[in-house]
């Protein structure tokens, strides 16, 4: 890969977990996950192994589709209560579907097995990246909301992650 190209898409990279990371707007968040999604696909690429494009373009769409069913989420909120700030997430539906977005995200235990496929497409450091600094802007979106998301959901997806992840690596 072109080091111009490498320096851009990590830059991109940075740029785009901060915007998420200190963004009190549902757009703004929006858009540095997308930036982070469009950031990563060059690195997932760069070997132009057929198995390589696939797993590319299987982060893409799984990535965009949660994407758009957190802008779903947001705009539902807005809708309802009429504030686009991230921190008065309060109509049921949108944490509903919110948690759906950001599990899809994360790769929890109902969503995750479009993570182990990618990662067999990857080398290990973009597997590497994918699997730690990429969870840090969806993980800053759930701890944002999480006075507003469902205790018992989270807590029931989380120790089923935790149990098939340790089943899983048994095996």
């Amino acid at each position: 890969m072109n080091p111009q190209a490498k320096l851009l898409s990590i830059t991109s990279l940075f740029l785009g977990s901060t915007i998420t990371i200190t963004s009190n707007h549902w757009v703004m968040a929006w858009a540095g996950l997308e930036i982070n999604t469009l950031a990563i696909l060059p690195l997932i690429s760069k070997s132009h192994h057929p198995r390589a494009i696939e797993a590319a373009t299987k982060y893409f769409l799984v990535q965009a589709a949660a994407s758009a069913l957190l802008l779903f989420s947001s705009m539902t909120n807005a809708w309802f209560i009429g504030q686009w700030d991230i921190t008065q997430l309060t109509h049921p539906t949108s944490c509903l579907l919110l948690t759906a977005a950001i599990s899809i995200k994360l790769g929890l235990v109902p969503f995750h097995f479009w993570f182990p496929e990618i990662l067999q497409g990857t080398s290990l450091t973009t597997g590497l990246l994918l699997a730690t600094a990429l969870k840090f802007p969806p993980i800053t979106l759930l701890l944002l909301t999480s006075p507003s998301l469902n205790p018992t959901l989270l807590t029931t997806m989380a120790v089923a992650s935790a149990a098939l992840g340790g089943w899983a690596g048994l095996n």
